[in-house]
């Protein structure tokens, strides 16, 4: 008996233990479902959109800015480049990818304005227009010392409207620009800022200063090079040049070359596919400029030498002169029609701002004697 009982005990016990651990999961689940019903019947269907709210009116400076993109966005080009490189091995020569960059269209004739550097070193250019076609160009012109090029598309095409010219020497720091052009490939695009000063001064790629920059917080970064820069008229008031940035994009310092120099240099490139600075005919050197400044105690440029039949010639400067073993500094120029010579590079800037033939005032020391003197501007290298 007692062998039986302990026998069937533990199955009976087992089986009642199954049956009530179903049914406590049985109760449990239909409790879920009874807790989980009201969920969901509280939430949208997934099929059912959003409401879109009213948009209203644009702001009155948004339909402005989008009008001024819609209007300049034709005349603004995106540019590559090529060039040809030479396999060491076959001597086989290839047209490579060199780089890209921006530019407008000028006038009529499909001339195209950018940066000298856009194109420098290149083989080819290829203008990409707003429609999405796309022209062989070739180089017409280019003055690297204010880092602008002129390119021509030969070929018959409908020419965007040229973009508006404005001006630069009536800018005022504060003013709105908007910047178009194509930063690391990203076409047709648009960014804002304001002129944050004015008259800035950057060293060129062959030493020479760029002279009489705007500089901006729009954002300008690499591919933007040789893009218009524009007020809010929807004028152009410079090209996008260069930017101050240690790490290569945006750091909200761009410049840009002003409009009234481009106004003043690309008729030549494209008449004559150089630049003619207007000089005076002088020979100078920087390095010993300073030291004999610094001798004379005079901020200014020292005149080493005049170039027979120069435009200084015909002033009447002078250069050093030596006699009887001693050497007599020559002419001492301090001034530019009012305007303060610091060096070589300051004087190069303001004989820039004029053209050849006009005629300057110069103030000059000679001999402890100050003096004025009218010369009038010749065509240079």
């Amino acid at each position: 008996m007692t062998r039986r009982f302990a026998a069937r005990f533990p199955y009976g016990a087992a089986r009642t233990w199954r049956r009530l651990r179903n049914f406590m999961v049985l109760l449990l689940a239909i409790a879920g479902a009874l807790l989980l019903v009201p969920a969901l019947a509280d939430r949208p269907a997934a099929t059912q959109p959003r409401p879109v709210a009213p948009r209203g009116e644009l702001a009155a400076d948004e339909k402005a800015t989008i009008a001024l993109f819609e209007r300049a966005r034709d005349s603004v080009v995106f540019i590559s480049t090529r060039e040809r490189v030479q396999d060491f091995w076959t001597r086989n020569v290839f047209s490579v990818p060199s780089g890209s960059g921006s530019g407008f269209i000028w006038d009529e004739a499909g001339h195209v304005v950018t940066n000298h550097h856009v194109i420098d070193g290149a083989s080819e250019a290829t203008v990409k227009l707003a429609d999405g076609s796309s022209y062989r160009a070739r180089l017409v012109g280019t003055s690297p010392r204010h880092d602008i090029a002129v390119l021509r598309i030969d070929t018959g095409f409908r020419k965007p409207e040229p973009v508006p010219v404005g001006s630069s020497r009536d800018l005022r720091v504060g003013q709105k620009v908007f910047a178009i052009g194509n930063p690391f490939g990203l076409d047709w695009t648009l960014t804002r800022g304001i002129v944050s000063a004015l008259d800035r001064s950057l060293a060129g790629e062959r030493g020479a200063s760029i002279n009489h920059l705007i500089q901006t917080d729009a954002a300008i970064n690499p591919g933007n090079s040789g893009g218009p820069l524009l007020d809010s008229a929807g004028r152009l008031i410079g090209i996008n040049t260069a930017i101050y940035s240690p790490s290569g994009a945006s750091a909200g310092i761009g410049f840009a070359v002003p409009v009234d120099t481009v106004n003043r240099v690309v008729p030549q490139l494209i008449r004559h596919g150089k630049y003619a600075r207007p000089t005076l005919g002088i020979e100078a050197d920087e390095r010993l400029n300073q030291r004999l400044l610094t001798l004379l105690d005079l901020r200014g440029v020292v005149i080493l030498k005049v170039a027979p039949g120069s435009a200084a010639a015909a002033a009447g400067l002078q250069g050093v002169t030596v006699r009887g073993g001693e050497v007599i500094p020559g002419d001492v120029i301090l001034a530019v029609n009012g305007k303060g010579v610091d060096g070589m590079d300051k004087l190069a800037a303001l004989l820039d701002d004029q053209r050849v033939g006009d005629t300057v005032r110069l103030t000059v020391m000679r001999q402890g004697q100050q003096r004025e003197v009218a010369a009038r501007l010749q065509g240079g290298d």
